[in-house]
């Protein structure tokens, strides 16, 4: 049986039937799909998958965090009217403010996370652990998602460490010092891995590191001020690039690696940065979210909130998703960067926003995760736990996971989550 059973704190509201599910009980998409924004077409047309972040890839990639190398949030998935809490997991147990990793699913079905007490685990779908290995002793652990390829799951810590484990058994394959701390959710390309690395302030790195044996190929000490927000790689343009907390947005060339340009937000950029149709989107503790050039970091718009941005936007048909510590989750318009709705919540929004075809699906400090309709942002339903929701929700074939937080001076857990259709 599932380590705890807490069917009780479901609230919903709204939720008439299943939208979009013509009376199917299950959920419709699934992670071994994952992909990013299905309108990035450079043509303006559609552009239906980006293939590297594929199972069938050729260079192994099953899966990592925000559904691709875009960094996008996108999946083609459909989530149902009204929802339960199957079972939920003592996940979390510090109160570490950064938000927290993500569950994200592995080929055989297992779900993995890694949490801050410095274990990653996998768990089985009706909540058993399969798993679980210990892979650091930082008190702060690990914030960061796995990125699985070739039977192996990688993720850093907060020790510095990242870690290679294997997928079907937990063993460890591997274990390299980057720096100080690896607390961004580690990219996956080709055999190699893009890791941004946090050195004693002020200052940070970026490597490059093979998968395979764990070796650092490439580090680039440009960046400052403990950079954690997860790279993003646009193949097209030949750029990856991410934020940093001394304000800039960074970009490299792919192909050769030399650097490329930066952008000055004017605040930390700590959450991963999202890109769709050569736009990279860039929240930033300066109380904006800027759109920026990929290939030449010039600024195309600007949109202020009311106060911080940390999270991580969701971008799909052209629209922004992405959430505030002022409250709101906002849909803003990618070519313009006009407002289309903003919808209120009752705390900080700092973690990660996922577009499906019909809901944007995002977390609040006020212990809920809401599924808003994705054209108006009207709040199809809610799900209350007991922790700040910081996670991304993963949508599977038939699930919906998502982590909290600890509770604040309290002595529970936070709880990883498995909802289900009603």
């Amino acid at each position: 049986m599932p380590e705890l059973t807490r069917r009780g704190w479901l609230r919903t509201a709204g939720g008439v039937g299943l939208a979009g599910l013509a009376g199917c009980s299950a959920l419709q998409g699934s992670s071994s799909s994952e992909q990013d924004d299905p309108s990035d077409g450079t043509d303006g047309s559609t552009e239906a998958i980006d293939l590297s972040s594929r199972p069938e890839s050729p260079d192994g990639l099953t899966t990592q965090f925000r559904q691709g190398l875009r960094n996008s949030g996108s999946i083609d998935a459909t989530v149902p009217g009204r929802v339960e809490v199957e079972w939920a997991v003592p996940t979390n147990r510090g109160d570490h403010t950064a938000s927290k990793g993500s569950p994200i699913q592995a080929p055989n079905g297992a779900i993995l996370i890694a949490d801050d007490t410095g274990r990653i685990r996998s768990l089985s779908p009706d909540g058993e652990t399969n798993w679980s290995t210990s892979i650091s002793d930082d008190d702060r652990g690990s914030h960061g998602t796995p990125a699985i390829a070739e039977g192996t799951a990688y993720v850093g810590t907060y020790d510095g460490v990242v870690s290679a484990v294997a997928v079907e058994s937990g063993e460890i394959d591997w274990q390299t010092g980057v720096g100080d701390a690896a607390a961004a959710s580690p990219t996956y390309y080709e055999g190699k891995l893009y890791v941004a690395v946090e050195h004693a302030t002020p200052s940070g790195s970026v490597v490059v590191m093979d998968a395979e044996s764990g070796e650092i190929e490439e580090r680039d000490r440009r960046p400052t001020d403990h950079p954690h927000s997860t790279v993003a790689i646009d193949l097209d343009r030949d750029r990856f690039l991410f934020g940093s907390n001394d304000g800039y947005c960074y970009a490299w060339s792919l192909s050769d690696r030399e650097r490329a340009w930066r952008y000055d937000t004017g605040g930390d950029s700590k959450a991963p940065i999202a890109i769709s149709r050569g736009i990279a989107v860039v929240p930033s503790w300066a109380e904006t979210v800027t759109a920026v050039d990929v290939e030449d970091g010039s600024r195309i718009w600007e949109f202020e909130t009311d106060d911080m941005v940390m999270c991580a936007p969701a971008v799909r048909d052209d629209t922004v998703y992405v959430g505030s510590h002022d409250g709101n989750c906002y849909a803003i318009d990618l070519a313009t960067g006009e407002e289309q709705w903003s919808t209120p919540t009752n705390g900080w929004i700092t973690g990660s926003a996922v577009a499906t075809n019909d809901h944007v699906l995002v977390g609040s400090y006020d212990a809920n995760l809401y599924a808003l309709d994705r054209e108006d942002g009207s709040v199809s339903w809610t799900v209350e736990g007991r922790g700040d929701v910081t996670s991304a929700p993963l949508v599977t074939d038939d699930a919906i996971y998502y982590a909290e937080r600890a509770p604040e001076e309290s002595e529970e857990a936070g709880m990883c989550y498995k909802l289900v259709a009603v």
